[in-house]
């Protein structure tokens, strides 16, 4: 999913101001004009370790062009550093998969990949460890409990991939991609389809392939409807799966009454907390991370 939200025309507004053809700031980011004119008509949404280059470019602060919503996660770290998944894997002497487990919530980085991997970001390791669990649905304490609605099918993807296999393990993408063509009858997707669409490389999917997904996530089909808000129901359903994870680490994140934007007060989440502690060793062990 991309890290930050993009916005074409606001990319066309600032490239005018600046006086550069869509030639001129595509060199300055390593790219052909059409790809910048792609952007700018809402074609195509550029790869998210392009953004800082852009802003840089335009002379235009990055979070100011290109804001986020919410906490830092692993792919905004990955991203605001300018590099790419396979960039980031050079840099612990790995293959792609280590990276693209811990940016979709799947398994968390070895203990000897953090080091390396914060000094590339330019963040603590703090900072990372604290982005790798809001990668994991954890938000840090003090941030509202809302949760960011996801919107784009890789978006829901990651979503549904992240919190809804507790204790279980998670379809991997080439898991998905069969099931998706089994319930379509025919091979209309790839393992590299699914990937981009989880990376928010891709955006766009046929009914077909969202109606396969939703078999092979085993959810109601109407989560992978087009750009459309999710009804009551859907909500309550993704922010139960939050509150099962949530639970199996024996945790409960900052979850907020519904209808009260003071959250849950001190005394029922000393309550839940304990009825978490009895409810836990019920529950099977999650797989031990990397």
């Amino acid at each position: 999913m991309p890290p930050r939200q993009f916005d074409g025309k606001r990319l066309r507004a600032a490239r005018r101001a600046r006086e550069l053809s869509q030639k001129d700031l595509g060199a300055q980011v390593g790219v052909k004009g059409p790809a910048v004119s792609r952007w700018e008509d809402g074609q195509e949404i550029p790869k998210g370790e392009k953004l800082p280059a852009l802003a840089a470019a335009l002379g235009e602060p990055l979070d100011v062009l290109f804001p986020t919503d919410g906490p830092a996660d692993l792919q905004l770290l990955r991203c605001d550093a300018g590099l790419s998944i396979a960039q980031a894997a050079e840099v612990i002497h790995a293959s792609r998969v280590p990276v693209s487990n811990a940016e979709g919530g799947r398994r968390r980085l070895s203990e000897a990949y953090v080091t390396p991997l914060a000094q590339a970001y330019g963040v603590t390791e703090e900072e990372l460890l604290a982005a790798q669990d809001v990668s994991f649905g954890i938000r840090p304490e003090g941030t509202r409990s809302g949760l960011a609605t996801p919107r784009t099918v890789g978006e829901k993807i990651n979503y549904l991939v992240q919190h809804g296999y507790v204790g279980q393990e998670a379809p991997s993408d080439e898991e998905i991609a069969r099931l998706v063509n089994e319930h379509a009858g025919t091979a209309v997707v790839t393992t590299d389809d699914i990937v981009a669409l989880r990376e928010g490389a891709a955006t766009e999917a046929s009914d077909t392939v969202r109606a396969g997904l939703a078999h092979a996530l085993q959810v109601n089909e109407g989560l992978f409807q087009d750009d459309a808000e999710l009804g009551a129901e859907d909500r309550q359903f993704l922010e139960s799966l939050v509150f099962l994870g949530s639970i199996h680490r024996g945790q409960i994140l900052g979850l907020a009454a519904r209808g009260n934007g003071e959250g849950l007060s001190a005394e029922m989440m000393a309550k839940i907390n304990e009825v978490v502690g009895e409810l836990r060793h019920k529950l099977p062990e999650a797989p031990e991370s990397e």
